[in-house]
């Protein structure tokens, strides 16, 4: 059986529906408030979080403690504006989270009292804290068929060997030695065509996005760089590279290229619901 045709109409509709600002929000129920939630030993800020207006400040706590792990018995709870301003402190547990007017947008704030918590001291989210496991240098030469004893064998056999020589080879294709570029004007007259503000395509993959930044990156190669704020997480930072920041982005929205993969000029954003039905469909229409 053949899948029904969807006319433009519908198209635009689906469009609407599942694109929309108020996706989500449109068929939620009346009794539901969507909540950010905070946490005093933590310093990420949650997902949104829905919760039921009729459910106790004890029945919220028990599912806030799978989020953040601190014991439902050592919370306090407390409401905050979008300011961050404090309304109500939940003190009784047997109050229905409705009894305090929450509103989408609101924070919970959870207080971990608890001096033994797994949050406490940053053990959940400081990597730093965590003994890694080390081994002495010598130790690791008296192993056998390590990377270490691989590599040293390989460079006696070609000095110019590398782990890209070496995948090369392994893919059955020619390594070419990458050239080292000295020149800080590396690519300059292509970046003098491309300016703040444009809409562009990155090559390869014509991955949309907007340029937010031309010139030199500190840490990068030498020459000139673009900074690209896509239109979807396909870049690998925030417009940050070690540490500095070049351009205002999402995390993994943003990306560094070189100006010969970037096109400039009329790239909106691509839209996932355009199809072949829609072309076609009137004699200017596109």
């Amino acid at each position: 059986m053949s899948a029904p045709f969807l006319s433009k109409d519908d198209v635009d509709a689906l469009r609407a529906y599942v694109a929309g600002p108020d996706t989500g929000f449109a068929n939620k129920a009346d009794s539901t408030v969507l909540l950010h939630v905070t946490h005093s030993n933590l310093k990420a800020r949650f997902m949104e979080i829905r919760l039921d207006m009729h459910s106790t400040i004890e029945s919220v706590k028990v599912k806030l403690s799978f989020h953040c792990g601190t014991n439902p018995g050592a919370m306090l709870l407390s409401l905050l504006d979008e300011g961050g301003n404090l309304m109500a402190n939940m003190w009784e547990d047997s109050r229905k989270l409705g009894f305090y007017s929450p509103r989408d947008g609101c924070t919970l704030h959870v207080t971990d009292t608890d001096p033994t918590s797994a949050s406490a001291g940053g053990w959940l989210e400081d990597t730093s804290l965590v003994e890694k496991y080390k081994i002495s240098d010598e130790a690791y030469d008296k192993r056998e068929k390590t990377y270490r004893k691989w590599k040293n064998e390989q460079l006696a056999k070609d000095p110019s060997w590398c782990l890209e020589k070496e995948m090369a080879k392994r893919r059955g294709e020619e390594w070419v030695p990458p050239v080292k570029i000295d020149d800080p004007d590396h690519m300059a007259d292509l970046a003098a065509a491309i300016k703040p503000g444009q809409r562009c395509s990155v090559d390869p993959g014509d991955r949309r996005g907007e340029v937010k930044f031309v010139g030199r990156v500190e840490g990068l190669p030498l020459g000139f760089w673009i900074g690209v704020a896509y239109d979807e997480p396909l870049g690998k930072n925030d417009g940050s590279h070690r540490g500095k920041k070049y351009f205002e982005a999402l995390p993994g929205y943003g990306g560094f290229v070189r100006p010969d993969k970037v096109k400039v000029g009329d790239f909106p954003p691509i839209d996932e619901f355009a199809s072949d039905n829609e072309e076609g469909l009137g004699g200017d229409e596109i």
